[in-house]
């Protein structure tokens, strides 16, 4: 059946390039990235091939978890900018053709937020039930309510003596979950995400969405026998989270954000952190006749190992589960994660397999600031760190917590992931814009290889990962059959041992658009025949080889080609 390429909305074939703020480029010269830096670095992300850009939180914040607790969701904090500097932000993006989404963090407020203020003022104030506050147990009610933990570990309780109740947080103790089951409160938050969609904001990443709603009758979470939380389980310490995660309520919450995202034209978008298995995940889609949020997040892509087997399982179960209409997400880093190519061992030619993989297979590919360039995870010791999770570990012993920081993947101190752009071998990177003042650090110390890995190094390089990246980028503009093709993967057999390799394809025009992806998931050299005649060369992750001799393909380790008959 022929598809109109016009009119299949335009997050369904867009690429995200995610930008932590704080990190990006500092415009005026404090060690602290700012938004006028970032309209300053808009041509580059332009330039690389991105269409859409995801922006970790600008609002106004005491920044003890770097905006993910929110004191003003309606102003910008004055180390980024200005609400009108938000604005011409905005008017930039849109102005390069690109679309602007923006962190929504409806879950919680930073403790300082003025609703908190006052509802922990005393129990009779009008905002009181804008919070979840209960009585503790045992006597004189000097334990928490129930046994619920909160995702960083340790009961999600905090006693208030000046009201003598506790209050639920689920992330970290100055972050307080919001009562979604308060209508003030819904409309409240609703009206916030109006406030920035009448700015032109295109969509919406929802932090820890999953989160919203928790067990109207405060019931125990039940025993779980699992120690560590998962991706795709986040119970622990013996605990399900059935209680506090995913609970139906919100699931149905959904159907009102996709809603609210409906009034607008052209079309908007969010897309849900949300935690759990696949069909859990995709509950918070809703259904083609009652749609919830456009699309959530995969992560089941941190737990892959990088194999063949592994990211075949992988894709055969994105298929199964998100099939048309519903679209995959593809995340391999983020803000939160250890970054991708240290988790490879620092293998540019995997890393570029993995960039060919995202950027090829069916679904919404989203890829970290640094990650185009290959920035590595910096080793920040934990005694120097920033990130507000540390303090909630500071007092284990050392390798314990060496111990937690490999198991989760780098999620108790986060610094690491979240440096400075390298942008030349100039000082610092050529992160500030320091030339009056080159006394001035950055936030966070930037990587000590910064001098070879930055933007200017990579792009003189015609065999970088940024040429790489720049290459799939265009490459996926110019083919709707990657952006939008139905996918077909080939069976084991067909081709050699650990190579990967599926079909996309749409029809274009009356015609049928067939582009073939084949990737070497090994550390050996491939040479097999051709599953299709005459194939020419579109792409290779490398430009040092000639992968094709008439109908005979050779791949060199790591490597991945794009083909057409």
């Amino acid at each position: 059946m022929a598809v109109n390429i016009y009119s299949i909305p335009w997050w369904k074939k867009t690429t995200v390039y995610q930008i932590y703020p704080r990190s990006f480029y500092d415009g005026n010269g404090d060690g602290i990235g700012d938004l006028p830096g970032i309209i300053s670095k808009l041509d580059y992300i332009k330039e690389s091939g991105f269409e859409t850009i995801w922006f970790s939180p600008f609002y106004d914040s005491p920044q003890r978890d770097f905006g993910y607790d929110i004191r003003d969701y309606r102003n910008v904090a004055p180390e980024y900018g200005t609400l009108h500097d938000a604005e011409k932000l905005i008017e930039e993006i849109h102005n390069r053709d690109m679309k602007i989404v923006m962190d929504m963090i409806l879950n919680h407020t930073s403790d300082e937020h003025p609703w908190f203020v006052e509802s922990r003022k005393n129990r009779e104030n009008p905002k009181r039930d804008w919070y979840i506050w209960r009585d503790g147990k045992k006597p004189n009610g000097k334990a928490p309510p129930n046994n619920w933990l909160s995702q960083t570990g340790g009961s999600g309780w905090h006693y208030d003596p000046s009201t003598d109740q506790w209050y639920w947080a689920a992330f970290l103790p100055f972050q307080p979950d919001l009562n979604f089951r308060n209508p003030a409160v819904q409309e409240e938050m609703l009206e916030i995400m109006r406030f920035w969609l009448d700015k032109g904001v295109d969509g919406f990443r929802l932090d820890i969405l999953g989160s919203l709603f928790e067990d109207a009758d405060f019931r125990d979470n039940p025993f779980k026998f699992k120690l560590l939380p998962s991706d795709s389980d986040q119970g622990m310490l013996f605990r399900s989270s059935e209680m506090t995660i995913n609970h139906p309520d919100t699931i149905a919450f959904t159907k009102r954000l996709r809603e609210l995202t409906d009034e607008y034209t052209p079309t908007r978008f969010m897309v849900g952190e949300v935690f759990g298995s696949y069909q859990s995940i995709r509950a918070f889609c809703g259904t083609p006749e009652a749609p919830g949020i456009h699309s959530v997040f995969q992560f089941k892509t941190f737990e892959t190992p990088f194999s063949y087997e592994g990211f075949l399982r992988l894709l055969q179960e994105s298929e199964r589960w998100f099939p048309d209409p519903y679209m995959p997400t593809w995340v391999f880093s983020n803000h939160d994660r250890t970054r991708r190519i240290t988790i490879l061992k620092n293998d540019v030619r995997k890393a570029k397999l993995n960039a060919m993989f995202q950027l090829t297979v069916r679904g919404i590919p989203y890829i970290y600031y640094g990650e185009e360039i290959g920035m590595r995870q910096v080793d920040i010791p934990f005694e120097k760190a920033q990130d507000g999770l540390v303090s909630k570990f500071l007092k284990y012993p050392k390798w314990m917590i060496a111990l937690l920081q490999k198991l989760t993947g780098g999620a108790i101190n986060r610094d690491g992931c979240r440096t400075p752009m390298q942008w030349s071998s100039s000082l610092n990177a050529g992160f500030i814009n320091n030339i009056k003042n080159p006394t001035i650090t950055p936030w966070l110390p930037v990587d000590l290889e910064y001098k070879k890995i930055n933007v200017e190094e990579t792009k003189r390089d015609p065999d970088s990962i940024w040429h790489c990246y720049h290459r799939l980028l265009e490459l996926r503009k110019k083919y709707p059959a990657l952006a939008i093709g139905t996918m077909n993967i080939f069976a084991p057999g067909i081709l050699p041992k650990n190579v990967l390799g599926y079909k996309r394809s749409t029809i274009v025009n009356g015609k049928e658009q067939k582009i073939y992806v084949f990737l070497n998931f090994s550390k050996k050299e491939v040479t097999f025949s051709s599953p299709i005649h005459t194939p020419k060369i579109l792409s290779s992750t490398t430009v040092l080889t000639v992968p094709i001799k008439k109908d005979e393909i050779t791949l060199t380790p790591w490597e991945g080609i794009v083909v057409h008959k």
